[in-house]
């Protein structure tokens, strides 16, 4: 049975390209030390055994993307013949001291090199050398893989207690690898199939005019309806102008007993505390690069719909990797120097945005959503891409419900971070999640344009500094007003 891309996957897989990647992953530190007594060491035979087990929940993690020739149809899934776990999984080490800059600096490595086409479009590594004795697991999966319910790797091998339980052992053969002449009429045979898209495609014109043609034909009520918001385009930010493969990346986290503490001091929602302290890192970032900033200006930023949702309590399986869902347009206030003030203006507009439908988003999509024809999907695809380069200036993925502690083969993860894919015309993502008691922030920037990143997670901390000292004076203890000559409570 041909298994071809979804028009989805198909997108992100032809999005890839200079200075584009639409792979993504998962950060997780692990501390040996709290695992309980007796626990086998993890090293690389035994994660390699966990991962090989699991894959049978994954299967297109041992399957490579086969394009069709002359681009007739969308390309296919097909069985690595040659699929090879030890090339995916893979052993590296921090130099002494094995601090966060250094880790942040071989993710950075790592998430810039591109992946390898020819085999399944995953990776991952065991790092050692960590300070104190910890380890870190980095995983790397291109967006194509996770279209649907799937999951990403990391969320598989992730266990909810200590115990490490292996599934029935399962016996994989990969299936016979269709050649390029049965392909070839596979295609035909389908596009036959499809008449109205085979006269579309090639009878309404020839070549590329025929292409163009059709690709503005069907895609006009699909700008139609999104003309407001183009018209309304995000302000002038270098965080538009990515255009290399370079990448740096760093991670922050915060108390979350914290974030709950501002959000009933300023009687807003959890996530308004955490969009106020993004808005202060990039308040504090946009200060770094400019000489001056206005009172009105503001970042334009897209995060999911469910942000504006109560988070969820934790259990249940994955949870970190969020695609594919509604998001919504809203602006970051930083301009505003009062981060009492701040963050009322970021829980009002985010309020306000997230239920106007000149704000709303379904995601990034494909424009001929049941196009077969690669050529025009490819253009389509690209096309999109820059239509929607200045509808916003930083994406920001949330998780949807809080996590709670995981275990890869018994050993603790300490720290969890989402890895955020950094497409085209993007400098800066940022990820956020809930695990354990604390809020990770991950940030993921173009090395050409935001050379300053791990200043950003200094920034973190600062912004929730300055909303937990800052803004609205303190009620006295005692209920008692204040002495004119005396110290404040």
């Amino acid at each position: 049975m041909v298994n071809r891309l979804s028009p989805d996957d198909a997108m992100y897989y032809f999005l890839d390209g200079s200075g584009r990647t639409t792979h993504l992953g998962t950060l997780l530190i692990l501390d040996p030390a709290q695992a309980p007594t007796g626990q086998p060491r993890l090293d690389y035979s035994r994660l390699t055994a966990t991962v090989e087990n699991r894959l049978q929940r994954l299967p297109r993690y041992r399957q490579v993307v086969t394009e069709v020739t002359l681009g007739l149809a969308r390309p296919l899934w097909v069985d690595d013949p040659d699929f090879d776990i030890t090339f995916h999984i893979r052993l590296s080490a921090l130099p002494q001291p094995g601090g966060d800059d250094q880790l942040q600096e071989l993710v950075a490595r790592v998430i810039s090199r591109p992946l390898d086409r020819d085999r399944p479009l995953w990776e991952m590594y065991l790092i050692e050398g960590l300070s104190g004795g910890r380890l870190a697991i980095l995983t790397k999966t291109h967006r194509c893989l996770l279209g649907g319910d799937r999951c990403e790797i990391s969320e598989v091998i992730t266990d909810e207690t200590p115990e490490s339980p292996r599934l029935p052992d399962a016996l994989w053969m990969p299936g016979a690898r269709p050649g390029r002449r049965s392909v070839t009429i596979g295609a035909l045979t389908e596009a036959m199939a499809r008449p109205g898209e085979l006269v579309d495609s090639i009878f309404r014109g020839s070549g590329p005019i025929a292409d163009l043609l059709t690709l503005a034909d069907r895609s006009a009520r699909f700008v139609g309806s999104t003309v407001q918001q183009l018209v309304n385009t995000a302000p002038d930010s270098p965080l538009n102008s990515g255009a290399t493969s370079a990448r740096l990346f760093t991670f922050a986290s915060v108390s979350r007993a914290e974030c709950l503490t501002i959000a009933e001091r300023f009687e807003c929602s959890f996530n308004d505390v955490v969009l106020g302290i993004i808005t202060g890192v990039m308040r504090r970032w946009t200060l770094s690069v400019k000489d001056s900033i206005g009172h009105g200006e503001t970042v334009r930023a897209v995060l999911p719909l469910g942000a504006r949702e109560p988070v969820a309590d934790s259990g249940g399986e994955g949870g970190w990797i969020c695609v594919g869902r509604a998001e919504f347009v809203t602006d970051l206030p930083v301009g505003e120097d009062a981060p009492a003030v701040r963050l009322m203006q970021v829980a009002g507009l985010a309020d306000r945005y997230s239920q106007s439908p000149r704000r709303l988003t379904p995601g990034l999509r494909p424009m001929l959503p049941e196009l077969g024809v690669v050529p025009l999907a490819d253009l389509s695809t690209r096309v999109f891409n820059s239509l929607f380069q200045r509808s916003y200036n930083v994406p920001i993925s949330m998780g949807g419900r809080r996590i709670a502690e995981r275990y890869v083969v018994g050993v603790p993860v300490v720290s969890l971070y989402t890895v955020p894919s950094l497409s085209g015309q993007r400098a800066l993502a940022i990820s956020v999640n809930e695990y354990r008691d604390d809020v990770e922030f991950a940030f993921l920037a173009d090395r050409n344009v935001v050379g300053d990143l791990p200043a950003m997670a200094g920034y973190v901390r600062d912004s929730i500094e300055e909303l937990r000292t800052g803004g609205f004076p303190q009620r006295p203890a005692t209920g008692r007003p204040h002495d004119d000559g005396g110290a404040d409570s």
